[in-house]
């Protein structure tokens, strides 16, 4: 049921994949996968609230889950809940202190926050432990940008 479910979401059948996930977790309310793939479809959905409740369901059976807490703070940074979307990152951290995924997660929603400095900072070491991240990259190339056009005001304005 879960590989249907798959295929739903694939194909952009959303509601039916949730019925499928709904009749795996009525079946095993346990189950990590079918709550985070539930999750992930209602944030796909823009159904942000209840992806988050969603993902809470999965780290209350799995607290150090990281796909769980990844999806979390992405669907919080989504709902621009940046403070509470970094305690995710945090999170994972402590788990994984090599996860590039959630080093550049947190560097954006340090960008939103206007902390641009340890945004590229932790874009950097993101891009220190997996050299062909895009996101990582493409971000570290924005905050340089945006901090270079920043300097440049400064200096003009003077």
């Amino acid at each position: 049921m879960l590989a249907e479910a798959y295929e739903c979401v694939e194909d952009g059948d959303f509601d039916d994949a949730l019925c499928l996930y709904d009749l795996v977790l009525k079946n095993e309310p346990s189950n990590i996968g079918a709550l985070i793939d539930k999750g992930v479809t209602l944030q796909n959905m823009g159904r942000i609230k209840l992806a988050i409740r969603t993902y809470d369901k999965a780290l209350l059976i799995s607290p150090k889950n990281i796909d769980a807490l990844l999806n979390k703070g992405t669907a919080l940074h989504s709902n621009e809940q940046y403070k509470d979307a970094m305690d995710c990152y945090d999170a994972v951290l402590k788990i994984d202190k090599k996860c590039a995924m959630a080093l550049a997660y947190k560097g954006l929603s340090l960008g939103e926050t206007g902390n641009l400095q340890d945004a590229l900072k932790h874009f950097k070491k993101a891009l220190s432990i997996d050299k062909e991240f895009d996101l990582a990259s493409i971000s570290k190339d924005v905050a340089q940008d945006l901090l270079e056009s920043i300097n440049n005001e400064k200096i003009r304005i003077q």
